[in-house]
């Protein structure tokens, strides 16, 4: 149940969170470069370019969504006193 009543907030950290890192994307990639960050589907683009903007965004966007979600669970823990997942990583 808890799990239940978490997902929207969880789903508008993660949306939050995507817009945020899409505006930050440009704003780095406009640093580094004059025109717009290659694209997988493009069919002329550069190798070495297309892999940086990739990673790049990869991380980008890996990053603020953990910490939205990480953000939104903690929320959600204060206003409840439920921990919405795992405690803890399990031992190997």
């Amino acid at each position: 149940m808890t799990k239940l009543i978490f997902l929207p907030l969880r789903l508008g950290a993660g949306v939050i969170a995507g817009i945020v890192g899409k505006s930050l994307f440009r704003a780095l990639w406009g640093l580094l470069d004059d025109h717009e960050a290659p694209k997988p589907e493009h069919r002329r683009v550069r190798l070495p370019m297309l892999a940086l903007a990739l990673v790049i965004e990869g991380a980008l966007f890996r990053g603020l969504r953990g910490l939205a979600d990480h953000g939104s669970r903690r929320a959600f823990a204060r206003l409840t006193g439920s921990w919405p997942g795992e405690q803890a990583p399990e031992a190997e």
